[in-house]
This record gives structure tokens, sequence and C-alpha cells, in this order.
């Protein structure tokens, strides 16, 4: 284990004595999990935007100029995320799961990070990005492969060498003329095509919605990790969890919207918090 701050190894200990105290852990994350993937995370200590917001819903199945900026982009940003390999904190988290201290790790990313670690018992509450689907014949296809018809019907479109800056949805923050990027239909139906996430403004499926609650009702306790738990999506079951009188924790940096609900709130840094609960939880991790 690598030296941490004083506080790192009083919130470790902290966060280890409740886990041990509640055993069966319903465990949700948010973008701060990935950050040390590489992977931005939407929102700052604040749980203000960092950048605009992600694409919404309507304004994708509507606009053709909304899809042609968001395949552009992704030309240059899907890698990051493709090639992202997992952080300390999904590595920890499957930890835990393999030693039977989670009944079910809900995400609210879409990067598959924790099936990476090696997390099984894994919910996508707003879906994968790595797969791209249409819209109307519900044909599914890598987005490795979307990518791919992209660029052959658009052989004279460049992306930056640098970019502003890569964002959490698998695109990049950079502007150039869209308007004659040609994005490719489903080659089945020529519907419109998708990538398998929940776009701001659509909704989670309820059976999946319902299936995690279930799993929360029979945990001992509810544990968030890097989120701002400012999306009613996760918010929903920290709500749930203090009507059923389930304890709960967090582990972020910054305010969240459910710290009034928390019986353990560790503000700090999401890898040194947990390497050091996971050496006092007696954890093999790396």
């Amino acid at each position: 284990m690598q030296p941490y701050s004083q506080q790192h190894e009083l919130l470790g200990e902290q966060l280890a004595q409740f886990i041990q105290k509640n055993p069966r852990l319903f465990v949700l994350t948010g973008a701060g999990v990935s950050t040390d993937s590489g992977i931005p995370a939407y929102r700052d200590a604040a749980g203000q935007w960092r950048s605009p917001p992600p694409v919404l819903h309507q304004e994708y199945m509507k606009q053709l100029s909304v899809r042609q900026r968001y395949w552009g982009r992704s030309l240059a940003g899907w890698h990051t995320m493709r090639d992202a390999s997992p952080s300390t904190g999904h590595k920890v988290l499957a930890a835990m799961e393999q030693v039977g201290l989670v009944e079910l790790l809900v995400t609210q990313n879409v990067d598959r990070l924790h099936q990476k670690a090696g997390s099984e018992r894994v919910v996508d509450l707003h879906g994968r990005a790595d797969v791209v689907a249409c819209m109307q014949c519900d044909l599914e296809v890598d987005r490795d492969q979307m990518h791919h018809w992209c660029r052959n019907l658009n052989p004279n479109f460049t992306t930056p060498k640098i970019t502003v800056a890569t964002r959490p949805d698998g695109d990049t923050d950079f502007e150039t003329d869209f308007s004659g990027f040609r994005v490719p239909n489903c080659p089945e139906c020529e519907g419109i095509m998708k990538a398998r996430v929940v776009y701001y403004g659509d909704n989670v499926p309820k059976e999946t919605v319902y299936s995690t609650i279930e799993a929360l009702e029979r945990s001992k306790a509810m544990l968030s990790v890097g989120s701002s738990l400012q999306v009613f999506s996760g918010f929903r079951f920290n709500r749930h969890a203090a009507a059923k009188g389930i304890p709960q924790a967090a582990l972020t940096e910054g305010v969240t919207r459910a710290d009034e609900l928390l019986q353990l709130k560790l503000d700090a840094s999401i890898a040194p918090v947990l390497e050091v609960c996971a050496e006092h939880l007696g954890l093999v991790w790396r």
C-alpha cells in the first residue's frame, strides 16, 4: 500500500468499519470512480457542470445536425473510453464482490470498467457506450464498427490532433463544420443508430429499476462512490434506502444530493481511501 495522508488513513479505516458492520453492500458508482482511468467527470466538487451537458435524447432523435456533431466528435474521443484501464476504485470494488461484500453494483457510468476489473454483479444503469443499436429494428453492432462506417463515409473529415478535452460520454470537446458529415443509418432498415446509452431526457427501463430496488432491499447498507447524485436515476436509490432505514455511506469529492441522508460522508479522493479500506478488510485487489 502506498503512503497516504493521515486523513486518508482515518477515512479508509472508517469506511472499513462501516462495511464490517454492514457486510452486504448495494454499491452505486458515478463518474468519479473512472477519473483515475482518464475519463473525466461531468460535474465538479460543487455539483456543477464542468462542460456543456451531454446530448439530449429527443434532440438526438429529431435533429440530424445533433447526430452529425455527436458522431464527428466521437471519432476523436471514443478511443479514450475504449482503451481505458480500470482504476484502483474499480479493482477494490471487484475484490469486495469476490469475498461476498457486494450484493449488487449499480453504475451510472457507461464505460464498462467495472466489468474489466472483474465485477460480475453489475447493472449498467445508463447503458453501455461500446454497443450501438438501431432505434427501429434493434440491430446491434459494436461501436468500433459504427466508427468504421463513419470513417468510410467521411474520408475527408479530419479531427484535431490536439483537442480541447475528452468528454465522459465518449466524444471530444471541439467544434468544426459538421454539416457535411454523413451519419450511417441502420444497414437493415435505414433506422437511426444510437449508442446503447440512456441519454439525458430518456428513461431507465422500469424493469431495471424494479430489480435494482429489490437488490437494495436485500442489502445491509448502501455505498455511493464517485457520484454527486444530482441525477434522479441514481438518487432515487438513496431516497429508497432512507425510507427503508438502510444505512448509507458516500465516498466522493465535494457535495452530494444525498448528504442529509448519509450516516457516513467521506469527502476525499476515491483511490487512497479505498486502498486503505481494502488493507483493513484484508482484500487482495491489485
